[in-house]
């Protein structure tokens, strides 16, 4: 894996800000609100360094470097890094810049997969490793079990005409609520019955039928 300067870091980091800066705003707020499983002995992956790359998968939308000319400065990128790179390296950046971005991703999932499956899962899921889905495609397809698990799930909030099923709460946080409701606004299920104790695991019941499915302190959902 090719690595970039200190210099380049920062350079992208600006250009990102230009190119790609109406894509991050409510992001931001939801991230700060996500929480991983509270009995995870993994680290936050909020607590690991910040890659320089944009929140999201989203690629720039200012001009970019056409796949010609995603070569660097020395060595060479293999086909699946200038896969990652097509179309979002910003014009006169570092094409090797970028790619570290998507490298820091998945080492961030690697790292919590090894320690804990569900806390990288729920990292996918909310956003907070960012990038991560195009990153594991393309970058460290030994992590697509984690990817294959996250795109199954959803993050907690108001989630509109959820398939019907079983679902198990990423966390073991005690404050974890959820409800659904019909299309009339009528409660259809809810939860969890009792309070849930320190280390419970939390599962939700989804009614079909079910128009909307809010949930609160859950982190992540994904089918049980």
């Amino acid at each position: 894996m090719y690595r970039r300067s200190a210099a380049a870091a920062v350079l992208l980091a600006a250009a990102l800000t230009l190119t790609a800066c109406s894509s991050g705003g409510d992001d931001s707020d939801a991230q700060a609100k996500a929480k991983p499983p509270a009995s995870s002995a993994a680290p936050d992956p909020a607590d690991a360094p910040a890659p320089s790359a944009p929140a999201s998968d989203a690629k720039p939308t200012g001009p970019v470097l056409p796949d010609a000319k995603l070569t660097p400065k020395t060595g060479s990128f293999t086909a699946e890094e200038k896969k990652y790179l097509s179309g979002r390296v910003p014009e006169k950046m570092d094409p090797a810049a970028v790619l570290q971005t998507g490298q820091e991703a998945c080492q961030r999932v690697a790292r919590t997969a090894k320690r804990d499956k569900d806390a990288a899962t729920g990292a996918v899921i909310t956003g907070e490793i960012a990038g991560a889905k195009d990153a594991i495609t393309h970058l460290c397809p030994d992590q697509k079990p984690i990817l294959a698990a996250a795109e199954k799930g959803f993050p907690e909030g108001p989630r509109q005409s959820p398939a019907a099923g079983n679902y198990r709460a990423l966390t073991q946080a005690t404050n974890c609520t959820w409800e659904a409701k019909g299309k009339d606004g009528a409660v259809l299920a809810s939860g969890p019955e009792t309070p849930p104790k320190a280390g419970d695991k939390i599962t939700a019941t989804i009614p079909a039928g079910t128009a909307e499915f809010n949930s609160s302190g859950c982190y992540a959902w994904i089918p049980a």
